[in-house]
Parts: C-alpha cells; structure tokens; sequence
C-alpha cells in the first residue's frame, strides 16, 4: 500500500524535544537512580542463572551468494543480518562479551555470537535503534568501519552523529522519528529506485553515561526494497505508536521484535515489552511474519533466560496464531525465504 505522506509529515511535525531531552509520546513513568537501586539492592534478590543456547554455524561462503529471496541470521540478543536483492543489513551490531563500557563488570554473554565480523559478506547497511551498551557496541562499530569503510553506512536516530564522528566515521544517516532517506547503492551499480529507510518511534530512553539521559533518541526502523517491507523493532515499550505505525505502513512483510527483559514490571513496563505485549505490536503493525528478538544472549532482567520463548508460545496458542507467524529462531539459524518472496 502507499504511504499516506501528509500524515507522515503531520506526525514528523510533533514535538519530542523539550530543553535538550527527548521524551516518549506517550507519557510513562521514569525511573530515576533511586528506582534503579530499590530494583537492584532488593531483598534477596539474584540475577537468574545464566545459559548458553545451542549455537547452530551460518555457512558463511553462502551468505557471500544469498538468493534472490529474503534471507535472515539471528546473531545474537538484537543483532541480525538480513539480505534481500543484493542489500546486506545489520542490526544493533554486538559482538563484545559484555554490554558494558567495561571488560570485566557489566552484563555477560553467555551464547557466543553466531558470526564475526571477518565472516560476514560486504555489509552496506546498519540500523542503530539507540545508544544503549546492548545495542551500541563500540568494539563491533569500530572492526565494521575498519573492513567496510565509507561503503558502510550507519542509520542512526538524532543526537548519535557526534559519537560516530568522535571515532572517525562520517558515512551516516541521521533522522528524526517519521523522517526517511533513500537508500543509495551506488556500489551495487544501481539506481535508488523507490527503496527508502524510514525513522519510527518506540517507546524507551538512551543514555551511555549518568549524565546524557535522552539527550539523544530512539527508535525503530523501517526499510523498503523494492516493495518488501522490513521492520527493526529495537528496544520498546508498548504504546500507542504502533497503532500509527501499522496505520501508515502495514502489511510490513517481516518484523523483528523484542520479546525479553521484562522484570521486575514496575520498573521495566515503560520501556521493555513481554512476549503477550510483543504479540500486540505484532498485530498493530500489520506483521505478516515476525521473529523473536532481544532474549538468550544476556541476562539484563529478572526473568529466567528461558521464559520469553515460553511465554510465547503460550500467547500464540491463546490467540490462535501459528508459530510460523511469530518465529523464535535458533542463534545462528538461518531463515530462507521470509514470507514465500
């Protein structure tokens, strides 16, 4: 369907910023330090035990020839490869051990990512979705930029730019929610020709440091290529955006959806969803197919590593839905043919 472009620009002409910060659309609480040490120091509380999942090995000489359909690798918590028509797109690149500023304290990988940088094909796209050390990996961004230089381009919300350009990467698409940019790929030899990358919102906060709290965004991304619609959830809330989102932009062909990091519910409903609530933007949104995402790879929250994949099944079950609709994929699988394309 086409995009209604006149309520895209009505929506783009919202206002998020206020006094140099970003806020949600939708008003949500926020949790101070204060919050985050009564969830931490809590009465007999413990992170759940940690679990290394079966880690399946992606032939990487075969992603460097991808069919002409839809092809997708689960890396690890956020982290996907998607290819299609020759375009070859990363999502929230983390490879580190920890998501952490650190290299012994901070929260560990317990599955091994399922491809390094040195396996992976030319890759021409990536989509940062916020700053958070989970989805904005240092070490990953700077062996990217060393392999692929200027031919890589990173999509990144408002308020990023100075810390790419802090480690000497300039090759960057800077939007604002409901902004979009045409995707060029000059190096495949071809024209744009109507394939586009548009900015959307989620539901969440960034921050790197106690001090640069939503000076910068957030957000999901959408990409169209050549009629396919590919929809990067990042790290969400539930809201009433995904209602505009499906509104403007379904049927969106594949999603990839946070299902992970949910508890304690008091502290984390704002900004992390549950798998039942994963199941609701995936309706929202119009998804023909969705895979589950941001759960295996870290312990960051309260639940046991093993839940989201549970609780799932469980929602799909209740609301009549196959699990072919709402995929859980294996770190390292590979899925073909999203869709039938």
């Amino acid at each position: 369907m086409p995009i209604d472009r006149e309520r895209l620009a009505a929506l783009a002409a919202k206002p998020h910023l206020h006094h140099g910060t970003y806020r949600n659309l939708d008003p949500v609480p926020r949790h101070g330090l204060g919050d985050f040490l009564r969830w931490q120091l809590a009465p007999g509380r413990r992170f759940p035990k940690g679990k290394r999942y079966t880690l399946q090995q992606p032939d990487a000489q075969a992603l460097m020839h991808p069919p002409a359909t839809p092809q997708l690798v689960w890396i690890g918590h956020a982290t996907f490869l998607f290819q299609y028509r020759g375009l070859n797109v990363l999502t929230d690149p983390v490879l580190s051990d920890r998501a952490s500023p650190f290299r012994l304290v901070g929260p560990k990988r317990y599955t091994p990512p399922a491809l390094t940088v040195s396996e992976m094909p030319p890759i021409h796209l990536v989509l940062i979705s916020h700053n958070h050390y989970d989805h904005l990996d240092e070490s990953t961004v700077r062996q990217l930029h060393r392999r692929f230089g200027e031919k890589l381009c990173f999509c990144i919300p408002m308020g990023v730019r100075r810390w790419f350009e802090k480690r000497g990467i300039h090759n960057l698409v800077e939007l604002d929610w409901w902004q979009s940019a045409p995707l060029f790929r000059d190096e495949l030899g071809e024209e744009p020709g109507g394939n586009e990358a548009f900015c959307l919102p989620a539901q969440h906060f960034s921050g790197r440091t106690p001090t640069d709290t939503n000076t910068s965004l957030w957000c999901s991304w959408l990409l169209e290529i050549d009629g396919f619609r590919f929809y990067f959830g990042g790290d969400t809330g539930y809201g009433k955006v995904f209602h505009d989102i499906g509104e403007l932009f379904a049927p969106i062909d594949l999603a990839l959806l946070p299902i992970g990091a949910y508890d304690p519910r008091w502290f984390m409903a704002p900004v992390h969803v549950t798998p039942e609530e994963a199941v609701k933007i995936h309706r929202d949104i119009g998804a023909r197919q969705s895979v589950a995402m941001h759960w295996g790879t870290f312990v960051l929250t309260d639940e046991p590593m093993d839940e989201p994949p549970r609780r799932l099944r469980t929602e799909l079950e209740k609301r009549g839905l196959r699990e072919s609709e709402f995929r859980i994929m294996q770190h390292g699988e590979l899925f073909k043919g999203v869709n039938g394309k």
